[in-house]
């Protein structure tokens, strides 16, 4: 399996898994943004009072700085609901196991692998509690050993002794590609934006 293909299977897991939470995000993020609107809605009608009791610069300059006021509590709603979708991804991609877990760290071993082929000992690193999982997958690689623990979701880094070459082929880099590209698609589809 290559590496597209993992990276193409993650995608569509995280994608699935998106879609599965965004009913959940969706709700939770018209709920912050309604608020943000009504907060927004008030701060702009008590700008405009005071604002008719002055000169007409500063009648200009608070209703601007109202507005300001509230885009940006919208963009924090916005924030924190991607935010937490962002989590809830990242939880469901950590959960991940069994056969699905064995596979997927299969073939980021095998892509990492390809950049070994020439050395002798190569260093596996992984998440603590795939541990007896690596053991398991390092037994089909010649040369390969569990080197101890990274901090993160699942998949591995890899590194040989002595190579200044290091791949980190963990599930947290795969979804932050994939999070990145299609942070666009994600923020319309929860806010509506078409």
């Amino acid at each position: 399996m290559s590496l597209d293909t993992v990276v193409e299977d993650i995608r569509d897991d995280a994608r699935a898994r998106a879609e599965e939470m965004r009913a959940d995000g969706e709700s939770r993020a018209e709920e912050i943004v309604s608020e943000a609107e009504a907060d927004a809605e008030e701060i702009v009608a008590d700008a405009e009072r005071e604002v008719a009791q002055e000169i007409e610069q500063e009648r200009e300059q608070r209703l601007s700085s109202a507005k300001l006021e509230a885009k940006q509590a919208r963009l924090e709603a916005r924030r924190e609901a991607l935010q937490d979708v962002h989590e809830r991804v990242e939880a469901a991609v950590a959960d991940i196991d069994g056969e699905e877990r064995e596979e997927l760290t299969r073939s980021l071993l095998d892509a990492a692998a390809a950049e070994f082929a020439d050395a002798d000992s190569v260093l596996v690193y992984g998440r603590a509690a795939d541990e007896e999982l690596l053991g398991d997958v390092l037994g089909d690689y010649d040369g390969f050993e569990y080197a101890g623990e990274y901090d993160c979701l699942g998949g591995v880094v890899v590194e040989a002794e002595g190579s200044r070459v290091r791949v980190n082929n963990t599930f947290d880099s795969v979804l932050e590609e994939v999070w990145e590209e299609n942070l666009r698609d994600i923020s319309e589809r929860l806010f509506e934006e078409r």
